[in-house]
Formats: C-alpha cells, sequence, structure tokens
C-alpha cells in the first residue's frame, strides 16, 4: 500500500513539473510572438516608408514620420523627426493644446455694450464666435434681440453712434506670411478685436452655359456688405461640369479698390457659393445695428457714425447695458479642430498675448506659446512658427515636436475634449493639413491589438495630385491598425 502511494506521490510530482515546463514553453512562446509582433510593426513601417519614399510624387519632396507608443513613450518609428516642416493645419493641434493649458476649458470671451451721452461704445476681447451660426446664443439676431431687450429694461431711449474700443489690440488683422491669394477668402479672414461671422460672407456667382463663358455675381450675404463690397468685380469663367470651386477672391490693388474674383466654376450654376474675408468688421457689425436701433428703438441715428477708437473709453458715468459671453473654450477648440477655422487660431494666438502681455498681437502670442514649450523642455527652435493657424507657408515644425505636444495632452484632465475634437480620418483621431504642395496628418489611434499610437506625418514640397498622395500616406499609417 505505501509503494502504491508513494508511486501516486511521484506520479503527481511529474505532473506537476510537466505543467510547469508546458506554462513555461506557453509564456516563453507568447513572448516570442508579442516580441516579434512588435518587431513586425516596425519592420513593416521601414519597409513601406522607404518604398513611400521612393514614389514619383516624392522625388523632389522631403517627408518626416514620428510615431511612439502612446503608454510607454517609446519610439517606434523616426524619419526625419528633427527636420522642420511647413505643418500646414496640422499645426493647429499646438495651438488646440496651448489654448486649454493656458486659458483653461471654460475660458469664455466676453462682449460688454455701454452708454454715454447718445453714443453706444463696444468692448470686444477676440472673440471669434461672436455671430457665428455655429451655436445659437452667438448668432447676430440673437445677440441683437437680447441688446434691444436690456436698452428697452434700462430706459435707453437715445443712440446715434457706435464706438469700438480696440485699446490693447494689433489693428492688423493679418499675420506676417500670409499670401494674397488666401486673404481675400474665408478661410484667410484675419482676427480682430471685434469679430463678426467669423469674418466670412457669402458670395452667390450664376455661370455660363457653355465652357469659357463669364460668370456673373448674383447675390451677397448678408446682405447688409453690399455697400461695402458693391466694387466686388468677376473675372470668372465656366468650366466643365464637375471641375468644382475654383475661384478666388483677391483682394484690392488697383487704386478704385475693386475685389477681383478669379478662376473658374463648373457650367450650369445658377447659384454657386463660395465665401469670402470680411477685412472690416468692425463696419460690418455697426451699420446692421444702427439700423436696427432705429427699426426696433424708434431711434434717431440720423447721420449716425462708427469709428474705432485706439482707446479705452470707459468713463465712470458709463452705463453697463449687456454683456455677451462666448461659448467654453472647449467648444471653441472642437469647431477650431473640427472645420479648420484659421480665425480661431488666430484669434487664440493673439489671446495669450492679451492675457499674459496686455497686446494682442500675433508676435507676442508666439512668443508666448514657444516660451511655454521651452518651460516644458521642448527646443524652441523645433517650433518656428508666425501664426496660430498654419496657413502661412512660412511655419516650421518638426514631427517630433508634434508627437511631444500630443503625448502631453494625453496626460491632462481636458485630454477628453480635445481628443473629440479632433476628425476622423482613415479611422483614425487626426488633424489634417494641406497647403500648396504640404499635407500633413497627426493625431492617435488604437490598433486592434490594443496599442496605442501617436504620430505625425509630414510631407513637403511633392508633386501631383493630393488625393493620390494621401492614399499612400494611408497606406503608410494602416500599418499602425
Amino acid at each position: 500500500m505505501a509503494k502504491f502511494e508513494e508511486l501516486n506521490v511521484q506520479c503527481s510530482m511529474l505532473n506537476i513539473q510537466f505543467s510547469m515546463k508546458r506554462s513555461i514553453l506557453v509564456a516563453s512562446c507568447w513572448l516570442l510572438v508579442t516580441g516579434s509582433f512588435g518587431q513586425t510593426v516596425i519592420q513593416k513601417l521601414q519597409k513601406a516608408f522607404t518604398i513611400f519614399e521612393k514614389d514619383s510624387q516624392l522625388r523632389h519632396a522631403i517627408s518626416s514620420l514620428y510615431v511612439i507608443d502612446a503608454n510607454t513613450g517609446q519610439v517606434v518609428f523616426d524619419k526625419n523627426s528633427q527636420i522642420g516642416l511647413a505643418p500646414a493645419s496640422t499645426q493647429k493641434i499646438i495651438t488646440s493644446v496651448t489654448a486649454f493649458e493656458l486659458l483653461g476649458k471654460d475660458y469664455r470671451y466676453k462682449t460688454s455694450f455701454f452708454t454715454l451721452g447718445g453714443n453706444l461704445f463696444i468692448i470686444p476681447s477676440g472673440d471669434p464666435s461672436f455671430g457665428s451660426w455655429r451655436w445659437r446664443e452667438t448668432d447676430l439676431d440673437v445677440i441683437f434681440t437680447k441688446m434691444i431687450s436690456a436698452f428697452k429694461e434700462k430706459n435707453i431711449i437715445e443712440l446715434r453712434n457706435v464706438f469700438i474700443d480696440n485699446s490693447g489690440w494689433d489693428a492688423e488683422g493679418i499675420p506676417d506670411g500670409w499670401i494674397w491669394q488666401d486673404v481675400g477668402n474665408y478661410y484667410g479672414a484675419g482676427a480682430h478685436k471685434l469679430n463678426y461671422r467669423e469674418n466670412q460672407y457669402d458670395i452667390h456667382l450664376k455661370s455660363g452655359s457653355k465652357i469659357g463663358d463669364s460668370v456673373t455675381i448674383d447675390s451677397i450675404f448678408p446682405s447688409s456688405l453690399i455697400n461695402k463690397y458693391q466694387n466686388l468685380k468677376s473675372k470668372l469663367t465656366s468650366a466643365k461640369l464637375g471641375s468644382g470651386d475654383n475661384a478666388y477672391v483677391y483682394l484690392p490693388d488697383d487704386p478704385f479698390g475693386h475685389y477681383l474674383i478669379r478662376g473658374t466654376i463648373p457650367i450650369k450654376e445658377e447659384k454657386f457659393t463660395i465665401s469670402a474675408s470680411i477685412t472690416n468688421p468692425e463696419l460690418a457689425i455697426s451699420e446692421p445695428l444702427l439700423l436696427i436701433l432705429q427699426e426696433k428703438m424708434n431711434f434717431d441715428i440720423g447721420n449716425g457714425v462708427y469709428d474705432v477708437l485706439t482707446y479705452s473709453p470707459i468713463q465712470q458715468n458709463s452705463k453697463l447695458i449687456y454683456t455677451h459671453y462666448s461659448p467654453t473654450l472647449d467648444s471653441i477648440i472642437y469647431w477650431f479642430n473640427k472645420k479648420s477655422i484659421n480665425l480661431y487660431g488666430e484669434a487664440l494666438i493673439k489671446t495669450f498675448a492679451y492675457e499674459k502681455k496686455g497686446i494682442g498681437s500675433t508676435d507676442s502670442g508666439v512668443a508666448v506659446v514657444k516660451n511655454f514649450w521651452k518651460e516644458k523642455g521642448m527646443d524652441e527652435n523645433e517650433l518656428n512658427i508666425v501664426d496660430g493657424s498654419g496657413l502661412s507657408p512660412l511655419n516650421r515644425v518638426t514631427t517630433h515636436a508634434q508627437v511631444e505636444i500630443l503625448k502631453f495632452a494625453k496626460a491632462k484632465d481636458w485630454f477628453p475634449y480635445f481628443f473629440n475634437s479632433l476628425p476622423e480620418y482613415n479611422g483614425m483621431k487626426i488633424k489634417s493639413g494641406t497647403i500648396n504642395g504640404v499635407k500633413g496628418f497627426c493625431g492617435y489611434h488604437k490598433a486592434k491589438n490594443g496599442k496605442e499610437y501617436i504620430f505625425s506625418f509630414l510631407v513637403n514640397n511633392y508633386n501631383g495630385s493630393s488625393s493620390a498622395l494621401v492614399n499612400k500616406m494611408y497606406k503608410v499609417l494602416d500599418l499602425l491598425k
């Protein structure tokens, strides 16, 4: 009996040893497989990027791809990550992350209305959402309705003139480095202390029935801007069906102040809409405001005027009538990134300077951004920027800097709001960027195996079509899936 028990014990020990060896073998195989998988991703990226760089579209181009593990920070792939390249709108992630840190996600702009001696004084703060159609509360009609109600409540019986306080703000809306072809169009609208409807208006065009026919201007919206832009002239011609919007508005370069529209739109269009930039939002607001005061309050505005003041007009006996507050910063940044609104970036970078240095200028805002990231340990020369949106072709940013900024954001409590603001392309949460000869993508992606990546991919001076290049860039990024 004892021998039988001893035999059982020996068999049990053998089973335990076999189980342990099998577990060790399985664990070793798993480590080998997972290690090989990591190496495979790296190897595949290296092979794919080599092929990508040899493509005929990249013959005279320079490309940079930098990828890290989002959880460990370990570098997965690095090619040219320290070379500064034009980032186009991928630069918006730098402005966005800086804004969340410097201003806070609950930051609000305010625009106040005071009266004194029959004059209305508007005290703005650079709000880029003022008069925008993206929120109900920012629509100009809604703002005016609330203001009229406040006038009645405070028994204001006379107003004739409108004055805008521009103190502490750079009067030049357009940053250095922007090109003439851009600044007349909606995406080239400059940031003022008082903005209106994202400083853009719409032009409705009518094309001919044959290729080469002239294109006429049908109407302008808002209609209150007709007098301002009555010198708008069309030099457009009709192009083939499906040719799309190739129309550009150019600001005046002649003594007669003609705003010229050049390029083409497709044939047989009855109301083809393009959008242009409002270069004087202060006037664009003041004229309809005076008219609505006349209509709703029976004010005799007579030859009422508007003016932009370089000093603060608030005096001790001024009466505060109404204050409008913008949506919170997280909501502004949502649209900033989703729709890539350049105006928002320029307003934000001026706001950094306005809040930190007391003067809302682009140059000062750029200095604030560079100094902020320098304090975080980044080489300031990796952010060789001149604006807040990336529209200028003079900007130079490294993919390393962009990835470091995205990594920084991921550790913050406001990160979900920033992440939500990023568009989705190719099944990834990424900000794209496009200007002439430039294409970029940067953002985050979680692979099927649970691995999380942060990456930046920039290409400068490619040739051929943008869509063809994008498909080739996606093919490289697909390896992270």
